[in-house]
């Protein structure tokens, strides 16, 4: 039966694209979620899929020049977005990078969020989700979000 789990996985998890991510969750429909988490452990040691985090594992893409790529750090928080129903929106640094008015890549990313507040440590860099009220939340379109994020973080004062 365990080796049935594994199969099962390995299968949904092969005909996914390079560079989706899985979470324990996903796979609950063949097992309980300690046997779907000992499959994926499995998984790991055999090379098929990689642990980004804790409960959360990607099949990686593969590039031609470098090799492995490993989600980025947006995509993750996407993910687990995605995957708890709740909105986030970037902040700092990252708001700015994503609107070009910085050329700096932030290694630790804060989002808002409406869903619960966790880090997530994801190699060298983390994703910090902030409890935020839903008035923070509630623009119309992402650029207007990421505008006001930005100015937040540029401050009235030094806006020209």
């Amino acid at each position: 039966m365990v080796l049935n789990i594994e199969l099962q996985v390995l299968t949904k998890i092969k005909k996914a694209k390079g560079g989706t991510l899985f979470f324990v969750e996903g796979f609950l429909r063949f097992g309980n979620a300690k046997a779907i988490a000992k499959a994926l452990e499995r998984l790991v040691q055999k090379g098929e899929i990689t642990r980004v985090a804790r409960s959360m594992y990607a099949r990686l893409e593969t590039d031609p020049v470098i090799g492995p790529v490993m989600p980025g750090l947006e995509s993750i928080a996407r993910a687990v977005a995605r995957r708890d129903k709740a909105r986030i929106v970037p902040t700092g640094a990252m708001a700015m990078h994503l609107l070009g008015l910085s050329t700096q890549i932030p290694m630790n990313i804060v989002y808002l969020t409406d869903g619960a507040a966790r880090k997530l440590m994801i190699g060298r860099g983390s994703i910090v989700f902030k409890k935020s009220a839903p008035r923070n939340l509630a623009t119309i379109g992402k650029i207007s979000t990421l505008v006001i994020q930005a100015l937040k973080t540029i401050r009235k004062d030094k806006v020209s």
